[in-house]
């Protein structure tokens, strides 16, 4: 079997997002050839997670890269877009790969007009800045928006990173970063309001009580949103039909 071809990787933005889709990447083959970041405490973790890999400015991480991971905030990327695409920063046949939930592939037109191929993925796990972050990812869903001729290379590179590709059309990504959003909070909040009333009767370790209560209630939920409604062997059980 042919194995695909192996990009130099540079990375715009060194958050948890960042460095664990360049890890990710790293660990299937691709070389990290630079990252950039602004912030101190993410050069720190650079040098634990990346030590080889120099930080230098923006332009520089784009001008050294075939595929440039564009880990930025959300209301950063169509700004950081524009200014590249104005200051000629790009180069035709260029990937531009942005991580951001709520936008599909259009925000980087710009650059796409340039002759850069434009993609959106978006890793559907919560990542926490830690070494545990690329583990996190194996296995979990990424949403895919990408024109049609080139979504099969934003595909591959999910795969690659041992995760799962779920196309989203660009006009439908804020709804997924909404249900996204929401799955998150109500997540939070369930958490700290159960494990909070457990403190209040002298439990130590809360979490330790609690999580195989809510993976499993959080499990069967999604179980059961896989099936119409209408499916009379799928409802909830009352307490005392358990």
């Amino acid at each position: 079997m042919n194995q695909a071809p192996r990009l130099d990787v540079g990375v715009v933005g060194a958050g948890a997002v960042g460095i664990a889709l360049g890890l990710a990447l790293a660990g299937a083959g691709h070389r990290i050839t630079a990252v950039s970041t602004s912030s101190e405490r993410h050069r720190d973790r650079l040098e634990t997670a990346m030590p080889q890999v120099p930080v230098v400015d923006e332009a520089e991480v784009i001008d050294r890269a075939d595929l440039v991971v564009l880990a930025i905030p959300g209301d950063q990327l169509a700004s950081f877009v524009e200014g590249t695409a104005a200051a000629g920063l790009w180069h035709p046949g260029q990937l531009a790969l942005h991580t951001v939930p709520e936008f599909g592939e259009r925000v980087l037109d710009p650059i796409a007009r340039q002759g850069v191929i434009p993609l959106a993925v978006s890793p559907a796990v919560q990542l926490t800045d830690t070494g545990l972050d690329v583990q996190r990812m194996h296995g979990a869903a990424f949403a895919v928006s990408a024109p049609p001729a080139v979504a099969p290379i934003a595909q591959a590179l999910v795969i690659e990173m041992g995760g799962d590709p779920v196309p989203i059309g660009d006009a439908d990504r804020s709804v997924y970063a909404e249900a996204r959003a929401v799955a998150g909070d109500f997540s939070r909040a369930i958490v700290d309001q159960s494990t909070g009333l457990l403190r209040e009767i002298g439990v130590q370790n809360p979490a330790r009580l609690i999580r195989s209560v809510i993976q499993s209630s959080v499990d069967a939920a999604l179980d059961r949103s896989q099936w119409p409604d209408s499916n009379p062997g799928l409802t909830d059980p009352r307490p005392d039909e358990r």
